[in-house]
C-alpha cells in the first residue's frame, strides 16, 4: 500500500520516505520544480517495454540500470551515473522500476548518500495478475503518460 505524503510536507533531507502511487507521483513532479524521476531498469525494458513520458512537464526521465544488462549484476557505477546525469542532493528523488523492487533497494542506498528519495509503489508494469499477465497496478496501469520506442 502506497503512503500518501501531503504535497506541502517538507522535504527531509537524507531520508528515504517509502512508497507512493504512481499518481502522486506525477502530480509532485508537476508541483514540485525540485523533482526527478529515475527509472531503474534495464536499458533493454526501456528499448522494448517502453516508460514514463515527462516531457509535457518539460523535464527528462533520467535512465540509470541498477542492474546491468544482460548479466543482472548490480551496476557499481550506480551513484556516479546519477551524478553525471545532474540528480543533486537538493531535489525529491522519485525511483521507478519494474515492479517497485528495484527501485525501493535504490531508493534506500541513495538516502544512505543523502539523497530524499521515493519509491514508485507498483512501478510501471505493476504486479502480475491470476493469469501471470503484470498490470495490476503500476504507472502505465494507471493511465499516466508514456511512451514505447
Amino acid at each position: 500500500m502506497a503512503v500518501e505524503i501531503p504535497s506541502d510536507a517538507r522535504i527531509a533531507r537524507g531520508r528515504f520516505l517509502g512508497d507512493v502511487s504512481p499518481v502522486r507521483a506525477w502530480r509532485d513532479l508537476q508541483d514540485r520544480t525540485e523533482t526527478v524521476l529515475v527509472d531503474v531498469r534495464t536499458c533493454a525494458e526501456w528499448i522494448y517495454v517502453g516508460g514514463p513520458d515527462l516531457a509535457s512537464l518539460g523535464k527528462p526521465v533520467v535512465q540509470v540500470e541498477w542492474l546491468m544488462f544482460p548479466t543482472m549484476e548490480n551496476n557499481p557505477r550506480f551513484l556516479d551515473e546519477l551524478r553525471e546525469q545532474d540528480v543533486r542532493l537538493d531535489q525529491a528523488v522519485y525511483l521507478i522500476c519494474r515492479s517497485g523492487v528495484r527501485s525501493q533497494q535504490a531508493a534506500e542506498l541513495l538516502a544512505l548518500h543523502g539523497y530524499t528519495t521515493y519509491n514508485v509503489a507498483g512501478g510501471f508494469e505493476g504486479q502480475v495478475d491470476a493469469n501471470g499477465h503484470r498490470g495490476v497496478g503500476g504507472w502505465r496501469a494507471e493511465g499516466l503518460p508514456w511512451r514505447q520506442s
